[in-house]
C-alpha cells in the first residue's frame, strides 16, 4: 500500500478547495429539495411530488443525505448505493451506473430532481443535497420502467442566507486524488447563485487503471414574489477513464489470485463521455391552496466506449482465457417536459391533496457497435500477452427516436387523524421508431404502447408518529431493453414486460432526527426477459419472476453524539413455477450499519460493516452459473476539527484487508473488491 505521505502533501497544498458542504447552519434554499436532521431524511419531495412526511409514503424510501456522503467520503453513486440494503451494484461493463433493486437490473431508472436521467454513464455526487432510493414499481410518479424502484439524486440549490463557499481535497493510498468547491453567494436581495465544481484523478487497485473526471454546475435561483420562485442550472460532465471489465471465472467460482491482473487490452480499453444538463425549474401558487410546478430537464449525451474482455471462463488457474472486444458510440439527447398542480382542499370535512400532472419526453439516440477482431481470441495466464485489436466490423447501427406523453392524478386523502389514502392513476403513450441501416435494405421499426398504472396506499396512523400502511402498484418497460436503442422482429410484437408490487409496511419517528421503518413485500414481473448467461449479448424470454422480501432501516441521532445509519434486507428472487432458477445479482440477505460517534467537539470516529450473502453473477438456469461469495466489509474512520471552519478526516476501507468480490456484469466479467486503503481528507466552509 502506498504511503500517505503523497495524500498528505497535496491537501496540505490546496487546503482552500474542498467539496463544499453548507455551513452547520442548515441554509434556506430558494427552491424546496426536501429537509434532513444529519443522517435522518424528514421528507420527500419526490415520492409523491408533493411535500410530505416520509411517514405518510406508503412505500420503502431510503435517503442518503449529504451529511452521511461526507462522513463516509463517498466518491461515485455506487458507493452510497452499498449502504443500501435491497440494492446491489453492478459492473456496468466498466462504463456505467447500473443496479439491481429489488431483483431487476437496470442502467435506466436514475433521476434528476424528479425527472428522468436514463443515459448510460458514472454519476457524481459533487453538487447533491442528497440521494434517495424509492422501492417498488411506481409509474404513477416516474412512468415506464423503475420496475424495482428508482434512484433519485436531489440537487444543491441556491440560498439567501448569505455568501459561503467551503471545499474539499482529498487523496487516497492508491494515488487517486481530487479537489471540490461550492461557492454561493446572493446577487440581490431576490436572487443567489451556487457554483459546484469538481476534478477527479481516478486510480484503484487495478493493473493499467486510470482516468480524469470534471464537472462544473451553476445554478441561479430567483425568488420571483408572491410565491413564485424560480431556478436554472447547468452542468457539464466531462469522464475519461479505462473500462474494466474485471476478472473471469473459473468452474462456477471468480478465479483466485488475479485480483489486480486487466483483462484488457492497455491503451484500447477506454471510455470517454461528455455531457451537458440544463434544467429549469418553476414553482408558484395559482391561488392560496394551489400551487404550480414545472421543470424542463434537456440533455445531451456524446458517450464512446472500448472494451475488450474475458469471453468465458478460464480452462485452469494457469490455463487460458477467452477474449473478445468491440466499440459502441451512442449520441443521445434528451428532452422532458413535467408539470404538476397541486391542489389542497376539503370536502365534507375530508382533506384532499390532489395531484395533477402531465409530463412529455422526447428522446432521440445515433448508436454504432463494432465487433473487434484479435490477434489472438485467448489470454494464456501463464505468459500473459496483449493481443492488438481492430474493429472493422459493423454489427449495430441504428438511429431511434422515443416519444412518450403522459397524463397522471392523485389524490392523498386525510379520514381524519388516523388513516389516510393515497391513490391513483397515470396513463401513458409510449411510441419508440427507428431505422436499422445493418438490414438491406435498411429496416424500420416501431411499436405504439399505451398503459394505464394504477397506484393505492392505506395509512393507519396509531399515534401521530406512527404509520402502517400497504401499498399496492404497477409499472410496464416497453420492449427492446431500458436504452430503446433497437426493436428485433419478434421484440415488436411483443407486449411489455409488467412489474407489480403488493407491500405491507411501518415507519416510527422515534424522535426529531431519528426513524425506524420496515416492509414486507411481493414484486411479480410478467413478460420478463434477460441477457442469456452463456452469451449476454442475446436476450431471452424467462416468464414471470417474483421477488419477496423484507427491509429494515433504522437511521439518525440515537444518542447526542451518536449517529447511524444502519439496515437489513432479506430477498428471495426466482422464477415463478421453477424454484430452481434464481435471478441474478439477488443475495438473499444484506446488512449494512454505519456509525459516527462524536467524542468531543473536535474528536469524531466512525465504524461501518457491509456483509453480503453470496449471489449469482446472472440467472441461474444451469450448474455453471457463477456464484460470487459472501463477504464481510469493515470501514473506518477518524474525524478532526482543526478550527472552526476546517475539518481533517481518515476514511479507511475494507480495515481488515478482506478479499472481497465487489460486483459482475455476467457469469465472466467479476470486479475484485479493493484492498485496505485510505482517504485522507481535508474539509473547509467559510
Amino acid at each position: 500500500m502506498r504511503t500517505l505521505l503523497v495524500s498528505t502533501a497535496l491537501i496540505m497544498a490546496a487546503p482552500s478547495l474542498a467539496f463544499a458542504q453548507a455551513p452547520s447552519s442548515e441554509l434556506d434554499p430558494i427552491l424546496v429539495t426536501g429537509k434532513a436532521r444529519g443522517y435522518a431524511a424528514v421528507d420527500s419531495v419526490t415520492a409523491t411530488k408533493t411535500d410530505t412526511p416520509l411517514l405518510d409514503v406508503p412505500q420503502t424510501v431510503n435517503v442518503v443525505t449529504r451529511v452521511q456522503i461526507q462522513d463516509q467520503a463517498m466518491q461515485n453513486l455506487g458507493e452510497v448505493l452499498r449502504y443500501v440494503p435491497g440494492v446491489t451494484v453492478g459492473q456496468g461493463e466498466g462504463n456505467r451506473d447500473q443496479i439491481t433493486l429489488r431483483g431487476q437490473n437496470t442502467t435506466a431508472d436514475f433521476f434528476l430532481d424528479g425527472v428522468r436521467d436514463d443515459a448510460q454513464y458514472f454519476r457524481g455526487l459533487y453538487n447533491l443535497e442528497r440521494v434517495e432510493v424509492l422501492k417498488g414499481p411506481y409509474a404513477l410518479i416516474f412512468g415506464r420502467g423503475g420496475g424495482g424502484g428508482i434512484v433519485n439524486r436531489v440537487q444543491k440549490t441556491p440560498s439567501l442566507d448569505g455568501v459561503f463557499m467551503g471545499g474539499r481535497a482529498g487523496a487516497n493510498s492508491f494515488g487517486a486524488w481530487e479537489v471540490a468547491a461550492d461557492v454561493n453567494a446572493p446577487l440581490t436581495d431576490r436572487a443567489a447563485v451556487r457554483i459546484n465544481a469538481v476534478f477527479e484523478n481516478l486510480d484503484n487497485h487495478r493493473d493499467f487503471f486510470g482516468g480524469e473526471r470534471y464537472a462544473l454546475n451553476p445554478y441561479v435561483a430567483v425568488d420571483l414574489g408572491a410565491g413564485w420562485r424560480t431556478g436554472l442550472s447547468f452542468e457539464h460532465v466531462h469522464d475519461d477513464r479505462v473500462t474494466d471489465r474485471g476478472i473471469p471465472s473459473l468452474a462456477g467460482a471468480p478465479i483466485t489470485g488475479y485480483r489486480d491482473r486487466f483483462f484488457g487490452v492497455p491503451g484500447v480499453n477506454r471510455t470517454t463521455l461528455a455531457a451537458d444538463l440544463a434544467k429549469l425549474r418553476l414553482d408558484g401558487p395559482l391561488a392560496d391552496t394551489i400551487q404550480v410546478s414545472t421543470t424542463v430537464l434537456f440533455g445531451d449525451y456524446d458517450k464512446r466506449y472500448t472494451n475488450v474482455y474475458a469471453n468465458g471462463p478460464a480452462t485452469s488457474q494457469t490455463g487460458t482465457v477467452p477474449l473478445a472486444a468491440y466499440t459502441d458510440a451512442a449520441d443521445r439527447q434528451n428532452l422532458l417536459v413535467q408539470g404538476n398542480l397541486v391542489w389542497e382542499t376539503s370536502t365534507g370535512g375530508i382533506d384532499h391533496i390532489l395531484m395533477f400532472g402531465l409530463e412529455y419526453a422526447d428522446q432521440d439516440t445515433a448508436s454504432q457497435r463494432r465487433n473487434g477482431v484479435l490477434s489472438s481470441t485467448s489470454l494464456d495466464l501463464a505468459n500473459p500477452l496483449f493481443p492488438t485489436v481492430t474493429f472493422p466490423l459493423l454489427s449495430r447501427d441504428t438511429v431511434s427516436n422515443v416519444r412518450s406523453a403522459s397524463a397522471y392524478v392523485q389524490d392523498q386523502i386525510s379520514l381524519g387523524e388516523r388513516f389516510e389514502i393515497v391513490a391513483g392513476l397515470r396513463y401513458d403513450r409510449f411510441e419508440i421508431t427507428g431505422l436499422d441501416f445493418i438490414a438491406d435494405p435498411d429496416r424500420p421499426f416501431a411499436r405504439t404502447d399505451e398503459k394505464v398504472s394504477p397506484r393505492l396506499g392505506l395509512i393507519y396512523k396509531p399515534q401521530p408518529d406512527v404509520s402502517i400502511y400497504g401499498s399496492y402498484s404497477r409499472s410496464f418497460l416497453p420492449r427492446s431493453g431500458d436504452q430503446f436503442l433497437s426493436l428485433s422482429t419478434t421484440q415488436q410484437n411483443l407486449a411489455p414486460e409488467e412489474f407489480t408490487n403488493h407491500e405491507l409496511g411501518a415507519k416510527w419517528d422515534v424522535r426529531p432526527g431519528l426513524n425506524i421503518s420496515a416492509a414486507v413485500f411481493r414484486l411479480d414481473r410478467t413478460n420478463a426477459t434477460t441477457p442469456d448467461p452463456l452469451n449476454p449479448v442475446v436476450t431471452i424470454n424467462v416468464g414471470g419472476t417474483r421477488t419477496e422480501g423484507f427491509e429494515l432501516a433504522v437511521t439518525g441521532r440515537v444518542l447526542p453524539g451518536w449517529q447511524v445509519s444502519s439496515g437489513y434486507s432479506w430477498q428471495d428472487a426466482r422464477l415463478q413455477g421453477n424454484d430452481s432458477v434464481r435471478l441474478g445479482q439477488t443475495p438473499k440477505q444484506q446488512v449494512s450499519v454505519w456509525n459516527r460517534y462524536d467524542v468531543s467537539r473536535r474528536l469524531g470516529l466512525g465504524l461501518g460493516v457491509i456483509n453480503q450473502s453470496s449471489q449469482f453473477a446472472a440467472i441461474r438456469t444451469s450448474g455453471t452459473t457463477t456464484r460470487l461469495p459472501a463477504f464481510t466489509r469493515v470501514d473506518a474512520a477518524v474525524f478532526y476539527r482543526v478550527s472552526p471552519a476546517v475539518q481533517m478526516q481518515l476514511n479507511i476501507e475494507n480495515l481488515f484487508d478482506e478479499s472481497w468480490v465487489s460486483d459482475a456484469h455476467n457469469n465472466f466479467n467479476i470486479s475484485t473488491g479493493a484492498p485496505l486503503n485510505a482517504r485522507l481528507t481535508l474539509v473547509a466552509e467559510f
